[in-house]
């Protein structure tokens, strides 16, 4: 039966990482586009220190410098994060900064585009599934052990759309998008128990970033990509669009919720 009693608002506790705690959200690739968007969104919420991690100097340190203020810590930290040994230094190197990472968001993109799978070298295959897919795994398993060391932590990874719908041009990219949704979900479901969350989502078309004005560039791109902006019929997202449900998805708001893969796409798909 229902019920007139009114539900109290839920508030972050130790099973709920969110804004005010003492730890840090870790944003890689948190320089530009869904990353920084995110980062502006995690401080509005409320969390007051933030490392950037990215491969530029200097688009990194403005980000940084366009979130700090008199109540917010944001940093930048240099970093390949495809490479295993330096994930594993950047994660030592924000704990040692603030203390804990409660929050790790990966939002890192190669610039790889479409293209047929007749008309990529079988050396280039490789390359790219490493390129895609290696920051999001070796960063959550870089910050696992402090994780759970604190019993919480929040992880939410960026893939796309092309994990859940096979599109001529996307055979490889598609691979490592799914290759990252399948392992998030996996994750979700070893570290339940130690209080950890583990969810990716998945755009399709980002309005507003580099990589959307890359695709829109190449011909063949644009011509695949332009019929599915057709389809969003809710308007093509941009990076807040993202970034909203990524920072959701941080919150104690979303403490029920993980291994799934959520598409941010305006109605281009239903997968």
């Amino acid at each position: 039966m229902g019920s007139n009693a009114s539900v109290a608002p839920r508030t972050a506790d130790a099973s709920t990482p969110s804004g005010g705690g003492a730890g840090a959200a870790l944003i890689v690739g948190g320089s530009s586009g869904v990353g920084l968007a995110t980062a502006h969104r995690l401080v509005a919420q409320g969390i007051t220190r933030i490392a950037i991690a990215a491969r530029s100097v200097e688009r990194g340190e403005a980000a940084a410098a366009s979130l700090s203020s008199a109540t917010v810590e944001a940093r930048f930290f240099a970093c390949d994060a495809n490479d295993p040994a330096e994930a594993v230094r950047l994660v030592d190197e924000v704990e040692a900064a603030f203390g804990a990472i409660d929050l790790l968001v990966v939002s890192t993109a190669a610039a790889v585009l479409p293209r047929l799978l007749g008309d990529i070298e079988p050396a280039e295959i490789a390359r790219t599934l490493v390129d895609q897919a290696a920051a999001p795994m070796v960063m959550s398993r870089a910050v696992l052990p402090g994780m759970r060391a604190r019993g919480s932590g929040s992880i939410v990874v960026v893939a796309s759309d092309a994990a859940k719908s096979a599109t001529p041009g996307e055979t490889v990219i598609g691979a490592a998008m799914a290759a990252i949704t399948m392992f998030a979900r996996a994750m979700a479901m070893e570290v339940k128990r130690d209080g950890i969350r583990v969810n990716v989502v998945t755009p399709s078309l980002i309005s507003g970033t580099p990589i959307y004005d890359r695709l829109m560039e190449d011909e063949f791109s644009a011509r695949l990509f332009g019929k599915a902006a057709k389809l969003a019929s809710l308007g093509v997202a941009d990076a807040d669009d993202v970034a909203a449900t990524i920072a959701f998805l941080c919150s104690p708001d979303a403490a029920r919720i993980t291994g799934q893969a959520i598409s941010v796409n305006g109605g281009i798909s239903a997968a």
